[in-house]
């Protein structure tokens, strides 16, 4: 049983708690390029449980600043991004990239707060079709961010888009992990056979992986990984085979999504943490070989479209119960909600922002659902006695993929997938 000590330990993110603090060891995705432009308005930022600004300077450096000025606690939105820097409208102190000081009108010219004062400030990059932080201690900077083939394929080849979600972190990290739902919640139903049991009228989701709706209770094998855990759930295929849909959990909060044929496209996600009750969905879709298909944007509609208005919430959300039709429902498909990525979205959201774990009844197809709990108490229990966290350091751990094969009984999932799983 989780506990609710250890709930809070997992949920919580903000600035001096033990998850918080492990997570700050990563570079972290949390806008898209476009959302900033060279001496454009400055950005509103939560991340981590911290109100912070960001701007596009002049030359088009990125800066990620405390949202408050350290003269008078002026909110820096109102803020003039002009001639490299970001200048507080009320006394016009000016601040570049770095969170330096570089001008004081209201000052002498010779005063030494121009010398002395600074705002915080976190390093800031522009990096595979995302922007990225890097918000803790300076001295365990990682060189780069996490290798992961979606940010390191030319940009043709990749889409990644982004959403708000309300709930934590986490809750979204554990439907990504949670394979044994796809063949249920995201089941289509044939209206022909409406009179027949649910487990007979049901329709894979996907017409090229019949296997997720022929067999509804996959067996699961979690194994560690340097950067997480590869997860196998392995379902009947014939009499001699396993499909096998192999899927990869990276730390902190990276899942991965099998595609639907082994030479088509790879889709992943990225649950930021905005706080402890809200987090950032980047999805992304790729391939590692060639520029990827219109019709491969958006495979079973996971990528959500959104309002126009900066929010990046869902246009189907909560406040319309996610455009749910009963009547799509009761005839075809499990939820009468449109899109996989509103699916897992409802059902995440229905459980509340922070789910109270203690009052579950986990069963075997959870084994994905434990090993990410334990892994990431453990990454916070690893800072706390090493002053490390391994995985933050070691880029190159990320190099791998999910994917979905046929397999002769017998033989190992990793290694007869290996050709699929490895990026080179």
């Amino acid at each position: 049983m989780f506990t609710r000590e250890e709930n809070e330990r997992l949920c919580r993110v903000g600035p001096g708690t033990q998850m918080g603090d492990a997570f700050r060891r990563f570079w972290i995705p949390f806008l898209l390029p476009e959302e900033l432009a060279s001496d454009g308005a400055p950005l509103r930022v939560r991340l981590l449980g911290e109100d912070l600004i960001a701007f596009r300077d002049t030359q088009g450096k990125l800066g990620l600043l405390d949202r408050y000025c350290p003269h008078r606690r002026v909110d820096l939105f109102f803020g003039r991004n002009e001639q490299c820097g970001l200048r507080c409208p009320y006394h016009g102190w000016k601040f570049d990239t770095e969170g330096k000081v570089v001008e004081m009108p209201a000052e002498p010219a010779n005063s030494p707060m121009l010398q002395d004062a600074r705002i915080k400030s976190y390093p800031v990059i522009e990096w595979g079709g995302a922007i990225w932080a890097y918000m803790g201690d300076p001295a365990h900077q990682p060189e780069t961010p996490p290798l992961m083939e979606w940010a390191t394929v030319p940009s043709a080849h990749r889409y990644v888009t982004k959403r708000l979600q309300r709930t934590s972190y986490a809750q979204g990290v554990e439907g990504g992990v949670d394979s044994s739902h796809v063949g249920i919640l995201h089941s289509l139903l044939d209206p022909e056979k409406a009179h027949l049991p649910f487990r007979q009228k049901q329709v894979s989701p996907l017409s090229t992986v019949p296997y997720l709706a022929m067999d509804t209770a996959p067996k699961f094998f979690v194994r560690p990984t340097n950067h997480g855990m590869t997860i196998g759930a392995r379902r009947n295929a014939s009499e001699s085979e396993y499909y096998w849909r192999i899927t990869q959990f990276l730390l902190p909060f990276y899942t991965m999504i099998a595609p639907n044929r082994s030479d088509g496209t790879t889709m992943g996600h990225s649950w930021t943490p905005i706080d402890d009750h809200n987090c950032w969905v980047f999805t992304m879709t790729w391939n590692g070989q060639r520029p990827l298909l219109p019709e491969e944007l958006d495979y079973g509609a996971v990528h959500s479209d959104t309002k126009d208005d900066g929010s990046y919430e869902p246009l189907v959300n909560a406040a319309n119960d996610y455009g749910i039709d009963r009547e799509v429902q009761r005839l075809r498909s499990t939820t009468g909600i449109e899109g996989i990525g509103m699916q897992d979205t409802a059902v995440q959201e229905s459980m509340g922002s922070i789910v109270d774990r203690s009052l579950e009844n986990l069963g075997s197809g959870d084994a994905a659902i434990v090993r990410f709990r334990r892994l990431l108490l453990g990454i916070a229990d690893e800072l706390k006695t090493t002053g490390e966290v391994a995985a933050a350091k070691h880029a190159e751990w990320y190099k791998v993929r999910s994917a979905g094969v046929v397999l002769p009984h017998g033989v190992d999932f990793l290694e007869g997938s290996a050709q699929y799983t490895e990026v080179k």
